[in-house]
């Protein structure tokens, strides 16, 4: 190719007003322009033309510097060419650019949180600390004092500012922070939608998807969101965990100054939290005086409300983790099951998190409930006796209306996840021969096959001697290998003619056993299903049934003799008072309460409590007050232990065990505290219901 053909076409690639045509006369013959045969004469070839426009830039007809300056009409072209070509791009942009389904996993995930019965926050469970809140529960005065902080003209606003995004963009090509050129809408979709790398794409999607969102959602709307969504500090989103970190308040109490400084953490939580340090209380009380002057000068805030923030909202030290370490994992655990048993939520549901659980466990009975079994542990020592490793100890209070107030599951909720408070796995001792007595006093007995069924009371005398033979109506009881059984009391001790209340109060076994045998077993065990105790747990109906056989939990044996000290009157247990999401109740079932005993049949059982720890085994309990009724309980081949026992409206079950890690069978407790070689039992329950009883 020829230079000068290169220099022509590469002339062409110039804008069209940057170019001029060429005279388009055709050269006359002689004036030098070649025929097609080179050989310049008229006729003798076909004429070639010129090309069709030459440059005009640099501008011809101009010397100096001056051919290099473009008229005004090269230069309005090229600002024509440039705004035509960007809004074509940014159209198109705008057009492929969508509003995303799914937002960002913690603009939709929340935590839940757990009170304790009094109100006061006992855990947060989820990955994000987050709470959200309807609009309408915000003050409108914590409300404008964000809008007066971060987007004052956040209502009459098309989602962006353009003079905003000028200034953004101008400090990010400066390397400066962009921040200041987003609208509330724009902070929003960088919050649910984007990340927040600081580059000139992710700011234009963000622009767009400001603008869409803002034709499809209310102000309103938008604006709640923001506040839900927001960091804030102190490992919170949302305004609502931000008033509860900051004031331990619910959003809903807030004023205007707290509010204002609340607005303060939006441009930089980690700049403004006033517990960080002294450059952070001074940053943070100028921007809360700025703040409150903006609302002022937008109109949403007297001066005279204003001249009454003259002291700064100090808020309260940040608050201590609430984990799931200690008890509180098996509080929280216990309610979340009861929950998701009783309510319409789906775990999945549950799991999605924003919701509020009210529970009733009572925080200074659990505070005094732990503090006594640290301390029975505390006698235990596992490093230097072989008795005192693999203990298992689960202690519950209930009160007689069903609320659970207080539970202890193990150690440490951490180190073993099992619940020994909910454990089915305990044998119950002769802690279940109450339910024995009152089958008894309630159904009557039959001692012959044909003959009706004769009642039974308090005075009714059995026989008390050990090693005696048990009957059925029909004879003798013969065990599978051919012999008659026999039942034995405790140190093969005889107690002659005894009367039914005494042998539960002084845990007499062979009146007990006979006792279930003329009752009937089943009637038995429904009488342990009618007042609390769950049917799995109730095991073989043997005759040694009646002396507790069966491995009822520590809750539901608080439970069931609460309901002695009710009158007869038995309540579910349950562990949660009340539920709510984003400031809604959440409907979840309450238990109803049934008459499941005659009150005189309570009543007798109740006065064979009273005697037990009067005159009983119990009498160390008697410290607790008078009132005091309860029953120990040991498994007669001396694998667990329990003292089970109520005082007025509170019922407190205790067990204890040893249990195999590698078989999870259960071990006998002989020696278990120091306590010597063939003693029956462990008095480690009683004491630790007692200290827990008397806990000032």
């Amino acid at each position: 190719m020829s230079d000068r053909r290169k220099r022509v076409d590469a002339l062409t690639l110039l804008p069209p007003l940057l170019r001029r045509p060429f005279s388009s006369r055709r050269r006359k013959a002689g004036h030098g322009e070649p025929g097609r045969h080179g050989t310049g004469h008229r006729g003798t070839g076909r004429r070639r033309r010129g090309p069709r426009f030459r440059p005009a830039y640099p501008r011809p007809g101009r010397t100096g510097f001056r051919r290099w300056i473009p008229s005004w009409r090269q230069t309005l072209g090229l600002f024509g060419s440039t705004v035509t070509v960007v809004a074509a791009l940014l159209t198109i942009m705008y057009i492929r650019t969508d509003i995303p389904a799914d937002l960002n996993a913690f603009a939709t995930q929340q935590d839940n949180v757990y009170y304790w019965a009094d109100g006061t926050e006992m855990a947060r469970t989820g990955e994000i600390n987050r709470q959200d809140t309807p609009l309408d529960k915000v003050p409108e005065k914590v409300r404008w004092a964000a809008l007066a902080a971060e987007n004052e003209t956040f209502y009459s606003d098309s989602g962006v500012s353009p003079s905003g995004m000028l200034r953004a963009v101008s400090k990010m090509i400066g390397g400066g922070d962009t921040q200041g050129g987003s609208t509330i809408t724009q902070q929003y979709v960088k919050n649910a939608y984007l990340n927040q790398e600081q580059t000139f794409t992710r700011k234009l999607t963000e622009m767009f998807i400001a603008i869409k969102l803002d034709n499809k959602l209310s102000k309103d709307e938008i604006l709640e969101q923001y506040l839900n969504t927001s960091w804030y500090g102190r490992g919170t989103y949302g305004i609502q965990r931000a008033a509860h970190a900051y004031y331990g308040k619910d959003v809903s109490q807030l004023n205007a100054s707290e509010g204002a400084f609340l607005a303060s953490l939006l441009k930089g939580a980690a700049l403004y939290d006033p517990a960080v340090g002294a450059e952070n209380h001074k940053r943070a009380e100028e921007r809360w005086k700025w703040v409150l002057d903006r609302m002022v000068a937008t109109g949403k805030l007297s001066k005279q409300e204003r001249a009454g923030y003259t002291r700064f909202p100090e808020p309260i030290a940040p608050p201590k983790a609430t984990g799931l370490t200690g008890q509180t994992g098996y509080l929280v655990e216990t309610a979340r099951a009861y929950l998701l048993a009783h309510s319409d939520v789906s775990e999945q549901e549950f799991a999605r998190g924003g919701y509020q659980v009210r529970t009733t466990f009572d925080k200074r009975r659990m505070a005094a409930l732990t503090r006594a079994v640290e301390k029975a542990r505390g006698g235990l020592a596992p490093d230097r006796r072989a008795a005192d490793r693999d203990v298992r100890i689960g202690a519950a209070s209930v009160t007689t209306d069903g609320r659970i107030v207080a539970l202890s599951g193990g150690p440490d909720y951490l180190k073993q996840g099992f619940n020994d408070a909910n454990s089915s796995v305990v044998p119950a001792g002769s802690a279940f021969t109450p339910f024995v007595y009152a089958a008894a006093l309630r159904d009557g007995v039959q001692r012959e096959r044909g003959k009706p069924r004769t009642r039974v009371t308090p005075a009714t005398v059995y026989d008390g001697n050990n090693k005696i033979s048990l009957q059925t109506p029909e004879g003798p009881y013969w065990d599978r290998s051919g012999k008659i059984v026999k039942a034995v009391n405790d140190g093969d001790k005889s107690w002659g003619k005894i009367s039914l209340k005494d042998a539960v109060a002084q845990s007499v076994n062979t009146p007990m056993m006979q006792l279930g045998m003329d009752v009937g077993l089943d009637e038995v065990g429904k009488v342990g299903m009618q007042t609390g105790l769950l049917e799995s747990s109730l095991g073989e109906k043997l005759p040694s049934f009646s002396l507790g056989t069966s491995t009822p939990s520590a809750i539901r044996m608080a439970d069931a003799y609460a309901t002695f000290a009710a009158g007869g009157r038995h309540t579910e247990p349950y562990s949660v008072a009340g539920l709510r999401r984003n400031g809604d109740d959440v409907p979840v079932k309450r238990p109803e309460t049934d008459q499941v005993l005659p009150r005189e049949v309570a009543g007798a059982v109740d006065d064979a409590l009273r005697e037990a720890v009067r005159k009983g085994p119990a009498k160390p309990a008697r410290a607790a007050g008078a009132g005091t009724a309860g029953k120990t309980g040991t498994a007669q081949d001396n694998k667990s232990a329990w003292f089970v026992g109520y005082r007025g409206s509170l019922s407190t079950a205790v067990s204890l065990a040893r249990i195999d890690p590698k078989t999870q069978e259960l071990l006998p407790l002989d020696g278990i505290g120091g306590t010597p070689k063939g003693t029956a039992g462990s008095s480690l329950p009683l004491d630790l219901w007692t200290r827990y009883m008397t806990a000032k």
